[in-house]
Parts: structure tokens; C-alpha cells; sequence
């Protein structure tokens, strides 16, 4: 007799469906797993010989074959456990085969037969939806999977109380969802001391997801700047939350079943490796600049990231996606973030500073930001240098604008966006908007485009630069509320161009 469930393999973001089926035949005694899994996969014959023991069921002598088809697919992860176990059962005839060829299930086993919460659920939540499948899984995967309101969710905490569920001895209740996560932060951009310009620079930056790069001494409050920007930026969506969630649920960073509005806001240390920053390792999880998509990755001390690092940024920056190639998986990630860089003007840091002047100035300053190719400084679309404060200002009182009023701002501006973008695909922001787009909705007047093809032709700009103080200009606009982009937002968006 052979039975089968449904369990399903990691691919990137997706979940691939995969049946698992099992075979009992007359022969010697064996317990064999095919079908390309892994060491985690191999070894779940001795956790679901030690989980029925448990339950008192005593593993037949004859020969017991369980094939993971697609037979070519790599399968990783203990999550297999589960649908192992009751596709012997079904075979065993302990368990209806029917029902469970129209269910999805994973978990980890323990020894002892309860379950353990394993990575994926709500990736496998909405392939159990697609198919029209139940989904079966610990109870500690049950509130993050519950997200998915297509999908039937029953989570239970062993293997003995989904086999009474399913021969309707105790009826478990479906899972219900998670709590909505709030992160309630502390920290206001009013305790920011002067910085007036950068501030306004962090607002445009967040109206439209623009790339922003700080430059300044030690000290001059540009890390204190970056931190503040997670409060400016709206909520995300509810679609904006299912596609981040889905990443962090690979990465095993969804606690509690919760999932979070808050916009994501990474920030890697520079001795990170490209594996962390871009993806891959054994798996090919996804790397910081997944984990921020739809939010803001935020790199400090720019320059001191390995060279190799920083160049793959490059098209990840462009495209909004990223291709991890390795020799035994080819996984696609989406990365739609904005990133946030601050660095030094020079090794010593000090270079730009008229009291505490470089000795080595200019080369110091040449070689340290020459770390950062030209191709990748291109695609800034604000450069700002960030001067030290006064400590005449440090003892004046909070001013300006606190965050809860610029994030008013900010959402006004990305409203009118997503007002202007509702019927382009893969558009949410200006920083998304390219080619045709560009002429239809951030062409500036007749004066702006004169001023434009001025600083283009003084300073040389690239077709990527030039395209990219269109959108800033365009962001700048929407701030102000101006349907229309005039030279006075072409001037504001050229200013930000230094460094």
C-alpha cells in the first residue's frame, strides 16, 4: 500500500509543493528515505522511529520506503519530520489516506513525539492556499501560517494529538493569527541638534525611498540621523507586510506567529561577508539586503565594508531583486530598500573639519572615499556632507520638527504617489520610476529643464545621475504638494548632489 502527504521545499521565497510517499512491503526490515534530501532529511527515519515508539506503535518488519517526488527537487530541513511520520501512518492504516492526500504538513519531531517549530510556515501557508490544502504544522508555527486566510491552519503540539484529530477522537480548532507587532520607539529627530539640512535631506529621502549618503566627521550625527528614519517612514501595507514577512520567515525572525507593520531597518556590521549582505551560504538564505526589503538597510562606515561587498550592491540597487547563484541552488530574492550610508571623509576622519584639520589632506581624504567606486557613488540619489555641531548648539533646546510630524509629511507624499502609480506594476514610489515614466510624471517646466541641462553639461552628470535628481525633484514636489516639478525643485534636488 502506498500512501502520500504533502509537504512542500524552499526555492528563495516560494514553496514548492512536494509529496511525500510511502510504501510497506514484505522483505527484510529497513526504513529507507529517497528523493534527494539532505543530512536533516536522512536522519528523520530515527526521529519518527523514536516519536511512534512514544505513541506505543511498533514499527512493522518488513520494508519501509518513503519517496520525496519531485525526485530531482533538493530537499533541506527538518521540517520533513512530520509529514514522514504520517504518511507511515497512513500506510499503517492508522490514519485516513484519504484526508491527507489534500494536506500540506511540516514540523520537526522530537524524540518523544511532540513537535517543533521549524522556518517557512507562512511561504508553506500560501501554497497550501493555492492548492487548496489544509495545512497541519507545530502549534508554534501556527499563529504566523493563520495570516494566510485561505488556508486552513490546525497547529497542535504533537504527533499523538494530530493523529487524534484526524481520526476525529479530539478535534483540534483552527489557528488562529498572530498579534500585529508595535514597536514604540524612543527616539525623536528633535533630539537631533541643528543638522537642519540634513534632516530635510533624511525627509525627501524617505517621501520617495531614495538612496542617501551622509559624509562627515566623527561625532557630526549621522548615525544618530539614520536611526531616527524607521519613525519618518509609513507603515507598511498589508501586501508590503506578507512579502516581508514571507522573507523573515526563512530567516527564522518572525517571533510569536506576530507580524510587523513596522518597515524593516537593518544595519550590518562592516565586517559583514557577502554572504551576509547579499545572500547564499550552504542554504542560499537571504542576506541583509532581503531582510530590508520594503524598509532601509543602513551601512555605517561606508568605506570599511570589504571592496568585493560593495560592488554587489550595484545591481541589487537597480534592479530590486537578487540572484543567488551557487553550484547546488539558484534562488531568486526580492530587495526593494532604501539604503542609507554613512562614512568618514578620510581614515582620520577630520579632513573637513577647519579645527581639527587633516594632516594628509587631500590624498587621505582620496583614498579613503576612493574605496567607493564611481558606479556605485553614482547611484546615491542624495550626497550630503554633514558638518560637526557647535557645542553652542548642543546646549540650546530641542527645535524643529519632531518625527511624528515629518512622518505626516512623508505619508502625505508617499500618498499622492501611490495615488499617481496605482495602475503601473511594480511602481509604489518615485524611486521606482524609470524611462517613459520618467518624461510622463517627473518631467520638470520649461525653467527646470534649462537648469537641468546646465548642471548636466558644468558637471558632467551621467544619464543615471540626471535620471536620479529627476526623481529626487519629483519627491521634492510632492512634499510641497505641487502637481507640477519647477526649477525651484530642481535646485533643491542639485544641491544634494556634493560629497
Amino acid at each position: 500500500m502506498v500512501s502520500t502527504v504533502n509537504t512542500v521545499a524552499f526555492e528563495g521565497i516560494e514553496a514548492r509543493l512536494v509529496e511525500v510517499q510511502c510504501a510497506v512491503t514484505p522483505g527484510l526490515p529497513s526504513f529507507s528515505i529517497v528523493g534527494l534530501g539532505d543530512r536533516a532529511v536522512s536522519e528523520a527515519k530515527d526521529r519518527v522511529r523514536s516519536a511512534l515508539t512514544a505513541m506505543s506503535i511498533a514499527m512493522p518488519p518488513k520494508r519501509i520506503t518513503i519517496n520525496l517526488s519531485p525526485a530531482d527537487l533538493p530537499k533541506e530541513g527538518s521540517h520533513f519530520d512530520l509529514p514522514i511520520a504520517l504518511a507511515l501512518l497512513a500506510a499503517l492504516d492508522v490514519l485516513p489516506g484519504d484526508e491527507l492526500a489534500r494536506t500540506v504538513a511540516l514540523g520537526e519531531l522530537s524524540l518523544d513525539g511532540s513537535l517543533v517549530s521549524v522556518i517557512g510556515a507562512l511561504p508553506a501557508a500560501m501554497t497550501a492556499a493555492e492548492e487548496d490544502c489544509q495545512l497541519i504544522c507545530p502549534d508554534g508555527c501556527g499563529p504566523e501560517a493563520a495570516w494566510v486566510d485561505a488556508a486552513c491552519v490546525i497547529a497542535a503540539p504533537s504527533l499523538l494529538a494530530i493523529t487524534q484529530h484526524l481520526n476525529g477522537q479530539s478535534v483540534l480548532s483552527p489557528a488562529e493569527p498572530g498579534e500585529v507587532s508595535k514597536t514604540q520607539s524612543s527616539k525623536d529627530l528633535r533630539d537631533v541638534k541643528g543638522q537642519e539640512r540634513a534632516k530635510r535631506a533624511l525627509e525627501i529621502a524617505a517621501a520617495g525611498r531614495h538612496h542617501l549618503l551622509l559624509c562627515g566627521t566623527p561625532g557630526s550625527g549621522k548615525s544618530m540621523l539614520a536611526a531616527r528614519l524607521p519613525d519618518l517612514l509609513p507603515p507598511l501595507s498589508p501586501a508590503e507586510a506578507l512579502e516581508t514577512s514571507m522573507i523573515h520567515s526563512l530567516a527564522g525572525l518572525i517571533d510569536d506567529g506576530g507580524i510587523s507593520r513596522v518597515r524593516p531597518f537593518r544595519a550590518p556590521h562592516h565586517t559583514a561577508s557577502m554572504a551576509a549582505i547579499v545572500g547564499g551560504g550552504r542554504n542560499a538564505k537571504p542576506g541583509e539586503i532581503s531582510l530590508a526589503h520594503n524598509g532601509v538597510l543602513f551601512m555605517d562606515e561606508f568605506p570599511e565594508y570589504p571592496r568585493a561587498v560593495l560592488e554587489t550592491l550595484r545591481q541589487p540597487i537597480e534592479t530590486g531583486d537578487v540572484v543567488v547563484a551557487r553550484a547546488n541552488a539558484h534562488v531568486k530574492y526580492p530587495c526593494k530598500f532604501m539604503l542609507i550610508a554613512a562614512a568618514n571623509p578620510c581614515k582620520c576622519g577630520y579632513m573637513t573639519d577647519p579645527d581639527r584639520a587633516c594632516t594628509r589632506a587631500p590624498n587621505c581624504g582620496e583614498d579613503y572615499m576612493g574605496r567607493i567606486s564611481g558606479p556605485l557613488m553614482d547611484r546615491f540619489d542624495i550626497r550630503l556632507d554633514v558638518p560637526p555641531v557647535s557645542f553652542m548648539d548642543l546646549d540650546l533646546p530641542a527645535n524643529g520638527d519632531s518625527s511624528a510630524e515629518v512622518a505626516k509629511r512623508v505619508e502625505h507624499a508617499r500618498a499622492i504617489q501611490s495615488e499617481r502609480y496605482r495602475n503601473l506594476p511594480n511602481v509604489r514610489v518615485n524611486a521606482d520610476i524609470e524611462g517613459e515614466m520618467l518624461r510622463n510624471y517627473a518631467e520638470p517646466n520649461e525653467a527646470g529643464r534649462d537648469l537641468l541641462a546646465q548642471a548636466a553639461d558644468r558637471f558632467g552628470l551621467s544619464a543615471r545621475s540626471f535620471h536620479r535628481i529627476m526623481r529626487v525633484s519629483r519627491t521634492i514636489a510632492d512634499l510641497s504638494g505641487d502637481p507640477s516639478v519647477t526649477d525651484v525643485h530642481v535646485a533643491e534636488a542639485l544641491s544634494y548632489r556634493g560629497v
